[in-house]
């Protein structure tokens, strides 16, 4: 069975990097100059990831899991493209008032 989203298989190289660089647990951020609440969590020595969060507008939410496999590191995203998980992410920087 193959996949709709190509992205899904395998994400781009700085989609890992970008998530690890996350603080765990909850953290507020700034994408594209809304604030975020998220929630990064890890399982399984790192090799199973979770983020989930949403804007505090109402506005947008994201969810996925990203797996590490003896094949690479495969996306997950919960209910969305993966195209709008990984533009999210890139867009997303975390805020210092933790």
């Amino acid at each position: 069975m193959s996949r709709a989203d190509p992205l899904e298989d395998a994400p781009p190289a700085d989609v890992p990097m970008r998530l690890a660089a996350l603080p765990l647990g909850s953290f507020t951020a700034s994408v594209q100059g809304t604030r975020w609440l998220l929630t990064r969590s890890c399982q399984a020595q790192g090799r199973v990831q979770k983020l989930v969060g949403h804007a505090l507008d109402g506005s947008d939410r994201i969810s996925f899991n990203l797996y590490q496999t003896a094949q690479g590191w495969r996306l997950r995203p919960c209910e969305m493209p993966a195209a709008k998980v990984i533009g999210i992410l890139r867009a997303l920087s975390p805020l210092d008032d933790q």
